[in-house]
């Protein structure tokens, strides 16, 4: 393995991490705002990556998405995953500030994962594409601003989704519950226990294209031109 395919490894895996950890932390902080101490007595709201890992949305996926393509005879994939969900007491965040509350929080993650995009991108634009001649620090700096980009883009985008259990659902329930729609907050409670079939559905099949790549690919280019 060359130099250069460790440093992308580095500087992606890195990259990652800083997303989705960074990603439930805000959830957890957020509640925490609210008087809801479950995170931090739980210690999630703690940097140590150690605990927010997740068996399949920090391991398993994530090597699968990327690894995968190189078995089958392609280039590699990109990296995409999530951490253990930060625990929230929800109860305590709506009865402290409301159905809106509640929605803060929801959304606590994407707002993170788009704003360090928005960031990110403004770094790229601003640094020249690395050549043989940079040096490694350099080079490694440069993967992983730009993976930094992309998986903020994609964790941004996926989390939108109305998938039970991730974000885009909570916030969907949380909207319709405010507004007295309980039919559709009752639909994602039962539905909830699907959720990760419903993931692993739309990233085998070619809904991703449409529902994943498509949208970050659109946001990638908006932001960089």
């Amino acid at each position: 393995m060359e130099s250069i395919d460790i440093l992308k490894i580095a500087g992606t895996v890195l990259a990652l991490a800083v997303a989705i950890i960074g990603h439930e932390i805000m959830h957890g902080w957020v509640a925490y705002k609210y008087g809801d101490m479950t995170a931090k007595n739980a210690g999630r709201l703690s940097i140590n990556p150690l605990t927010h890992v997740d068996l399949v949305g920090t391991i398993i996926v994530p090597l699968s998405m990327y690894f995968l393509p190189i078995l089958l005879g392609g280039d590699s994939g990109f990296l995409f995953g999530w951490a253990k969900p930060v625990p929230v007491n929800m109860a305590t965040v709506i009865n402290r500030g409301g159905y809106n509350a509640a929605i803060q929080v929801d959304l606590a993650g994407i707002v993170y994962n788009f704003t360090l995009a928005v960031f990110a991108s403004i770094a790229v634009v601003s640094m020249d594409n690395p050549t043989n001649a940079d040096s490694l620090i350099y080079i490694f700096i440069y993967i992983f601003i730009f993976q930094l980009l992309v998986i903020n883009v994609v964790l941004g985008v996926f989390n939108l989704l109305p998938i039970p259990q991730f974000d885009g659902a909570h916030f969907v329930m949380h909207l319709a519950l405010k507004n007295k729609i309980n039919g559709v907050a009752e639909f994602f409670y039962k539905t909830e226990r699907y959720g990760i079939i419903i993931v692993l559905i739309v990233l085998m099949t070619p809904l991703k294209d449409y529902l994943l790549l498509l949208p970050v690919q659109t946001i990638l280019h908006l932001l960089l031109s």
